[in-house]
């Protein structure tokens, strides 16, 4: 089998600035902007995980910057993180990571935690599946803020590629050991809805993240639900809870209201 020793980016320039200094800035201004709306806010806990949404930087890269902002406070011990998303240009069954020893991006390589990747797939939770991950962005987008944020920490990609979400809820329990891994769960809200109408399913979708309902999310409501429900499940069995830290949608941000895609920014904490 061919391995694909390093991932290289395959939405750069599309999704994100490809120039690393024009990066590097706008990940630094979501993080700021987050930060700056949170300011008043008393005893913000730090993050252990979070939902964060994938679209282009210009819808929600604000959003994304919502839930990093938060999870930044535990950036100092933190020194694995499971990235998991949804597979949007593949179908397959089950849960894909990948034989890359690292993922490179225009602020450079994050290493991919190798020891991690075999007990995924020894234990049968995972099968390595390299085309699955060559032109997948759900991942992708979130590099850019891990590598700013933990420029040393290893990460675990998973992608999700049917809607059986216990076997993500076991792969999750396998590798989330400690405080030193941080989960992170791609994944936008609802699609091509008017706005009005994505608010108020978006808002549902919000209460059902916020009470732990495992299970009762369903793709329509969020194309990364398999690994939302896992991580709702897993985080429910460790005493966490979830609170939102921004829900809008492209209409809000860089798109017109007829026809919009919905963001969120959760924390579990």
């Amino acid at each position: 089998m061919l391995t694909m020793r390093v991932r290289a980016p395959a939405v750069a320039g599309l999704f994100y600035p490809q120039r690393p200094q024009e990066l590097a800035a706008a990940v630094k201004s979501y993080l700021a902007g987050a930060k700056a709306t949170a300011s008043g806010r008393v005893g913000e806990p730090v993050a252990r995980a979070i939902v964060a949404p994938h679209a282009g930087y210009l819808y929600s890269g604000a959003i994304a910057g919502a839930a990093y902002a938060s999870l930044a406070m535990a950036a100092h011990g933190v020194t694995r993180i499971v990235v998991m998303g949804p597979s949007h240009r593949l179908a397959f069954r089950g849960l894909a990571t990948c034989t890359a020893a690292a993922f490179e991006s225009p602020l450079g390589p994050l290493h991919v935690d190798r020891e991690a990747v075999a007990r995924l797939t020894e234990s049968g939770l995972a099968r390595e599946l390299d085309v699955a991950h060559a032109n997948e962005h759900s991942l992708e987008v979130q590099l850019p803020f891990l590598k700013h944020l933990f420029p040393e920490a290893h990460i675990v990609p998973i992608l999700t590629g049917d809607e059986a979400w216990q076997p993500a809820a076991q792969a999750i329990e396998l590798l989330w050991q400690d405080e030193a891994t941080a989960l992170v769960v791609s994944s936008d809200l609802s699609h091509y809805h008017d706005y009005p109408t994505a608010q108020a399913a978006d808002a549902r979708t919000a209460a059902q993240l916020e009470a732990l309902a495992a299970g009762e999310i369903d793709h329509r409501q969020a194309c990364g639900a398999t690994a939302i429900n896992a991580l709702l499940a897993v985080a429910a069995r460790k005493g966490l809870s979830c609170a939102t830290r921004d829900l809008r949608n492209s209409g809000d941000t860089a798109g017109p209201r007829d026809r919009v895609v919905g963001y969120g920014a959760f924390i579990l904490a």
